[in-house]
């Protein structure tokens, strides 16, 4: 029988124990054999099941979120995502909207605004829809940018609310009484 427990490098790394024909790992109180042959502490994250990890402070296992936008669940294992909009705590720059993400949050620029790097730093700025193509005045219409949109307004002999001009009749009165052209 050849004994695999004095082997160099050793096969078990706390405690071995020769057997016929093989041997067996043990490990030292409060740790646990791992498949790999390895102690790990009986503690251990892997025992606790955390979602992102932990750690072992004083003999006790604390499972532990990765980002101050989480806080750890009521089953003290998951981590739940803290809404930082709704809390208030966040004060986004001039024309931005906080919206919230899991563990953080973006300052989103408000519709009709694009970000850009103006400057040397990053600024919402004003969409031309007119410029653009991307209104929806009429053929009968002016487009009008505005902050953030546009405004529709009938040329001049038209009305309405400037997205469906018509013609505005022309009435003319004679002496036989009113006809339109």
């Amino acid at each position: 029988d050849l004994n695999e427990c004095g082997l160099k490098p050793r096969p078990c790394k706390h405690r071995c124990m020769n057997t016929y024909g093989s041997y067996k790992c043990y490990c030292l109180n409060g740790y646990m054999l791992m498949p790999d042959g390895t102690c790990s502490n009986a503690l251990s994250c892997l025992m606790a099941n955390c979602q992102y990890g932990c750690d072992v402070l004083k003999g006790e296992v604390r499972c532990r979120c990765p980002s101050p936008g989480l806080q750890l669940g009521p089953d003290g294992r998951t981590c739940v995502d803290i809404d930082e909009c709704a809390t208030g705590r966040v004060l986004c720059p001039r024309l931005r909207h906080c919206v919230n993400t899991f563990g953080s949050y973006i300052c989103r620029c408000h519709k009709g605004f694009d970000l850009m790097y103006i400057g040397g730093k990053y600024q919402c700025h004003d969409i031309d829809e007119c410029a653009l193509g991307h209104h929806q005045c009429g053929s009968f219409s002016h487009c009008y940018n505005t902050p953030g949109s546009y405004k529709c307004k009938c040329k001049e002999g038209y009305r309405d609310n400037g997205t469906n001009c018509i013609l505005i009749p022309i009435v003319l009165i004679e002496p036989r009484g009113p006809y339109h052209i």
